[in-house]
């Protein structure tokens, strides 16, 4: 019997140590997060965009590149992306806004990519381009986006920009962020996917219930596929600047999984 006691005390003494170690490996866990994000903006847009969501994560100590990119094709924006993830210190989360979902598609299969969201985004499957997605239900009738012109590059109507791109943010807003849009070739509309990164990364998706520009159906259907952590908004397609907080706490979600 003595030659058990030491056993018994030793256990008790362990238990003891790895309860009162519980909470400070909960709390180094907790505070293990990806510091580094990086937002993409969608078509007619720019990384300004993202200052809203960019302030409320940057003061919470977060590395976050607003990302440029030029636009040209599919694969241009890609590159654009891969720089900017190759200039990353460590882990990388991707946010993409509606065409920048297809840019973070292809380029989350870096290594240092930790997680995508897709806000308000297109979320391919290899071989399906955003021409292909916006086909599988009808457009809102609010939409603005005109044929591609003479140099194959596309632009949102001015009449419809307001109701159909940016609704829940005021007009004199608006008026400026039509005005600055970006011109975007036709080549990024129609480029198939090559790479479907959500099936190999953890993925979230802010879903736009009163979206003008992606139908709501478009966006269930691309969850129900990919398997996001869905978070609904009823907000524009811009729900980025009109909803910050909302989405930094979705971003951020993802960088402390």
């Amino acid at each position: 019997m003595n030659s058990i006691r030491p056993v018994k005390w030793l256990s008790a003494t362990l238990f003891a140590a790895l309860i009162m170690a519980f909470p400070f490996a909960i709390k180094a866990q907790e505070s293990a997060k990806v510091k580094n994000i990086i937002l993409v903006h969608g078509a007619f847009a720019d990384g300004s965009g993202w200052e809203g969501v960019y302030k409320i994560l940057a003061a919470k100590g977060y590395h976050v590149t607003a990302l440029q990119y030029p636009m040209t094709s599919l694969e241009d924006d890609v590159v654009a992306l891969n720089r900017a993830i190759d200039k990353q210190d460590g882990p990388t989360i991707l946010v993409g806004h509606s065409y920048g979902g297809m840019i973070i598609t292809e380029a989350g299969v870096s290594p240092k990519v930790a997680a995508l969201v897709y806000v308000a985004a297109f979320e391919p499957e290899v071989g399906e381009s955003l021409v292909n997605l916006v086909q599988t239900a009808p457009a809102a009738p609010e939409n603005g986006i005109l044929p591609p012109d003479d140099k194959g590059f596309v632009y949102y109507d001015e009449a419809k920009f307001h109701d159909g791109f940016a609704g829940d943010l005021p007009k004199e807003k608006t008026a400026f962020m039509y005005a600055s849009q970006g011109a975007i070739s036709v080549k990024c509309f129609t480029t198939p996917a090559t790479h479907t990164a959500w099936k190999e990364k953890p993925s979230y998706a802010v879903l736009t219930t009163d979206d003008k520009s992606i139908n709501p159906v478009i966006q269930e259907n691309m969850v129900k596929r990919s398997g996001a952590k869905v978070t609904r908004i009823k907000a524009s397609h811009v729900v980025f600047i009109s909803h910050p907080k909302e989405v930094a706490a979705v971003i951020e979600s993802a960088a402390k999984r």
